[in-house]
């Protein structure tokens, strides 16, 4: 699995293309917007694109679903159905971060804890991780120990959980419970910002980190 990370939106948040290096068979994983960029850089790799994929209903996660979904005649994939009330009102959060209205979409498929994503002959496994937003999941390679995180966790910090239907615990134990398990060795690709390991977190961050649950 082969993957490029090409921030999107004012809010600079990492849409992921992800591709199997043996079939060219591609997903977009959170496609906030810009969507030139996204097909710029899938034609210049001569990928086919074959899902969208979604960590959560964030706008700045979402925002260029529907135009990359209708471009390329694919399904879209997840989040889980607790974050269908983000998706719907689409509108509602164009006007509250100050973004232009995008185009609605409905979910082809939902996700939950457990499922299977395959994009060519690779295999995501698919991790509930509510608390940032009810509906939040972590794509998870577990070949390349490597995963999408969207805004469960970052380097150095964890996501917000003062949006509606956040719940601070939750996130907390989705991030102790769901991630941690994993490994320390699993490199994560958060929604903003750099790359870190489980391992770093545990060692370090000062929200989650082993010595502020009590797991040292």
């Amino acid at each position: 699995m082969r993957h490029q990370v090409i921030p999107v939106t004012a809010f600079a948040q990492n849409c992921s293309i992800l591709w199997c290096d043996e079939t060219k068979e591609a997903a977009v994983v959170d496609p906030g917007g810009d969507i030139e960029k996204l097909v710029a850089f899938i034609n210049q790799q001569q990928l086919h694109v074959k899902q969208v994929l979604l960590t959560h209903g964030h706008l700045d996660h979402v925002g260029a679903t529907a135009d990359v979904a209708s471009a390329y005649n694919v399904p879209v994939i997840g989040p889980h159905q607790g974050d269908a009330f983000w998706i719907d009102n689409l509108a509602q959060q164009a006007q509250m971060f100050g973004f232009a209205t995008p185009n609605n979409f409905t979910p082809t498929t939902w996700l939950n804890d457990g499922d299977v994503v395959e994009v060519g002959k690779q295999s995501l496994n698919v991790v509930h991780c509510p608390g940032h937003t009810p509906g939040h999941v972590v794509f998870y390679h577990q070949a390349s120990n490597r995963a999408w995180v969207g805004d469960v966790i970052f380097a150095g910090s964890i996501g917000r959980t003062d949006f509606p239907q956040g719940n601070h615990q939750q996130l907390i134990d989705s991030i102790c419970n769901k991630l941690w398990p994993l490994g320390n060795e699993v490199e994560f690709i958060c929604g903003h910002g750099p790359n870190s390991t489980f391992g770093k977190e545990r060692a370090s961050n000062p929200l989650v980190g082993d010595r502020v649950t009590g797991r040292a």
